[in-house]
């Protein structure tokens, strides 16, 4: 699994999107929930685990969407399952960092 991410830079600190490639460019909706990942905020790079591990540590917040994505923060300790969302099967946590 490949792996999208983003970072912008605010005066709250870093922000790490990381997103599964393969979902890219699509549109998840259920009841009032809406992921839409056609927008630019998902855009970016290519990286790898022990990328986004690294930036990760110097994040202030993190967006992870995606199967492999929210697999990834659950096995770095900085998703638990129950701030997981779920639409149309899309998993989405995100996580502010200390």
């Amino acid at each position: 699994m490949s792996f999208l991410v983003s970072e912008r830079n605010s005066s709250n600190g870093l922000l790490v999107v990381v997103t599964d490639s393969d979902i890219i460019g699509k549109k998840f909706e259920e009841k009032n929930l809406q992921l839409d990942l056609t927008k630019k905020f998902y855009q970016g790079e290519e990286k790898s685990k022990e990328e986004i591990e690294k930036l990760i540590t110097i994040a202030r917040h993190v967006h992870l969407t995606g199967k492999a994505s929210v697999n990834l923060g659950k096995e770095l300790k900085i998703v638990d399952d129950d701030k997981i969302l779920v639409v149309q099967g899309v998993p989405h946590a995100e996580v502010l960092l200390d």
